[in-house]
């Protein structure tokens, strides 16, 4: 299992070429305070012969005069750098020990237990690919275990070593074994975990941590460290969106200038296209050059510097991305924080966002929900506390580039900083740019519920209740269409509301713009109201552009697929234009309207809509028929 070969004395640059060549886990040790953490990873450096003769003779020294561990080795000794930590038996700072076996490179980040410390516990998970959760078997699943669970999840480890450990305490019971990995089970149903390992173990005595050992024979899975050495963490390595963040600029001489950083996600060969970003200048890599040479291609992870044929303006805190998968641009995101600071919290105050993209200032908008670490309960927070975990929206002075965490870990994550003495105060991923689709309600609201049943409405109206949903260019004839369904409907005796998008933005959506975001949050009022009157018995007509087929795929699940119809009215932009009642084409075409539908930005037209008409080929009778047949065919009308 060790690192030892015949090599370093016979050969050591083949040895460092093939050690070079093995490839590198990255893991951290974490749980509740004395869940025997360090001790576990010192049993590792220990057992896979990763200490010095000096070091364990001072170890033994040291065993006798700090040590916890009675007659045996106090290993833990080893990782417990502080003095007070020594002190106090317990693991204050992140510490990081590297060793290394035949088949693999580690790196172990050993975590503290202590809740003052998850601070330090979520920097230590941030680059990890792996975490082994200890529990100690006398005590079982703790708040802290849940917490640094969570954290875990939050940060994208999916890979996860459940650690029984101190097995010799509990007389090496399987059934206090399978009692708590049920516990566990139990717990971590609602955190995307890759189906955790759990492993009993003693890491004082060494039972099944390098070894198997002779006391836990009933278990029939790997060691730790063989799990370590064979378990698959390349998955979610991301080779197809490329981005580099740019940490320098350098020009030694008139004659190179390069853009140094790593690589975060992404493959690069010369010759491919690059963006930078924010400016959105295209240009093509002309070399990738590092310190052994230039390179016919580089990875994530790869240290280089890029070199372009064109000269255009690139600064540090750039980012170049391909050409073909852009991250997103958004002033506002919604993020999951970890709180790292005593003074609490709330929403408004003014921080500095450190992240791939540099550094700009934000202010936390509103706190979503706050997560019980306990159940994962979304329970409201009007603050956030030490050791909080909670959904935020962050609001930049400037739009942040970003994929979402979930995507890459590097690109999507980011520390808040105290504008004041500079102090990290939360740890935070983004889940996307924001969406008030998402957010809770205000706590302690309880949605009342009629007397009247949806039956005794029908019955009343003769209808079932449904919502219409007419998309659309612009003067493509949604709004006409709207009332002649409206009258038909009415005329044959059936109770309707309908919502147009000009009537809404003059009262419930007055406050909005045409960006793309308020043109969401205009949907999403409209699919409210829409639900309120389907509640009530009511056939609702909403008449609006919609162009997002992201935003229309949310309102119809707000309101219901069994009561969502989709109406695509497919009037060919040529003949928008030549009605265009106001002008507004040959505005958007002269630059004066922004995110004008079909010219200065994207109309997403559906795909799996319920019905499609073209008023450019179909009279409003035509039109306004063929839905009434449509609503007839679902049994929406019965009188």
């Amino acid at each position: 299992m060790s690192h030892a070969s015949e090599l370093i004395a016979t050969d050591i640059e083949a040895y460092l070429a093939e050690h070079e060549r093995k490839d590198l886990l990255r893991l951290l040790t974490c749980g509740s305070v004395d869940d025997g953490k360090s001790t576990l990873i010192g049993r590792l450096l220990h057992d896979s012969r990763m200490i010095y003769e000096d070091q364990l003779a001072g170890l033994e020294v040291d065993s006798t005069a700090v040590g916890s561990a009675g007659d045996h080795l106090d290993l833990a000794l080893l990782m417990d750098g502080l003095k007070a930590e020594r002190e106090q038996g317990i693991t204050i700072d992140v510490a990081y020990r590297y060793f290394s076996t035949a088949r693999r490179k580690f790196i172990v980040a050993d975590t503290p237990g202590h809740e003052q410390y998850t601070r330090n516990m979520a920097t230590g998970a941030s680059t990890c690919e792996l975490a082994v959760i200890l529990v100690d078997a006398r005590h079982g699943i703790l708040d802290q275990t849940r917490r640094h669970s969570h954290i875990a999840s939050l940060l994208g480890i999916r890979n996860v070593v459940v650690a029984v450990n101190k097995m010799d305490l509990v007389a090496w019971s399987e059934d206090r074994f399978d009692e708590i990995r049920a516990d566990y089970q139990a717990f971590a149903t609602g955190l995307e975990l890759v189906d955790p390992y759990f492993l009993p173990m003693s890491a004082l005595l060494g039972d099944n941590v390098v070894e198997r050992g002779d006391n836990l024979t009933w278990f029939n899975g790997p060691p730790l460290m063989e799990y370590l050495e064979t378990v698959d963490v390349a998955a979610g390595v991301d080779l197809d969106r490329f981005r580099l963040p740019v940490q320098l600029v350098i020009r030694p001489d008139g004659d190179f200038r390069g853009f140094a950083g790593t690589v975060v996600s992404g493959m690069l060969r010369p010759g491919d296209p690059v963006v930078s970003l924010p400016s959105g200048v295209a240009s093509t890599v002309d070399r990738i050059v590092s310190f052994d040479g230039d390179l016919d291609e580089a990875g994530p992870g790869d240290a280089v510097t890029l070199t372009l044929v064109d000269e255009i303006d690139v600064s540090r805190g750039d980012l170049l991305v391909g050409d073909d998968h852009q991250p997103t641009r958004s002033h506002e995101v919604d993020a999951m924080l970890v709180w790292m600071a005593q003074k609490e919290m709330r929403p408004g105050r003014q921080y500095l966002l450190q992240s791939a993209n540099g550094l700009v200032g934000v202010s936390v908008a509103a706190i979503d929900y706050r997560v019980d670490v306990n159940s994962l309960e979304h329970v409201s927070a009007t603050e956030l506390a030490l050791n909080d975990i909670a959904r935020c929206t962050i609001t930049a002075e400037r739009q942040l580039l970003f994929d979402p965490y979930a995507t890459n870990r590097r690109t999507g994550s980011f520390v808040l900083v105290d504008r004041m003495d500079n102090a990290t105060v939360a740890a935070g991923m983004i889940l996307g740019a924001s969406s008030i689709w998402d957010r809770s309600p205000a706590a302690g609201l309880v949605r009342h519920r009629s007397e009247i049943t949806p039956e005794e409405r029908v019955a009343r109206f003769g209808q079932r209740p449904c919502t219409v949903l007419l998309t659309g260019l612009t003067a493509a004839g949604k709004s006409t269409i709207a009332a002649g369904l409206e009258r038909r409907l009415f005329d044959r005796g059936h109770a309707t509301i309908r919502l147009d998008g000009e009537n809404v933005r003059l009262g419930i959506s007055r406050d909005l713009g045409f960006s793309a975001r308020d043109r969401s949050e205009n949907l999403r009022r409209v699919a409210e109201v829409a639900l309120l009157a389907n509640r009530q018995g009511l056939i609702a007509i909403a008449a609006l552009v919609a162009p997002e087929a992201d935003v229309r795929a949310r309102a119809r699940e707000l309101i219901g697929d069994h009561r969502f119809v989709e109406v695509f009215v497919d009037t060919p932009i040529a003949v928008c234009r030549q009605r265009d009642p106001s002008g507004q084409y040959e505005a958007a075409d002269r630059g004066e309207i922004e995110d004008y539908p079909g010219v200065s930005s994207t109309y997403d037209q559906p795909t799996d809509m319920d019905l499609r008409l073209d008023t450019s080929v179909q009279d409003i009778d035509e039109c306004v028929d063929a839905i009434y047949t449509l609503l007839e065919d679902r049994g929406v009308l019965r009188g």
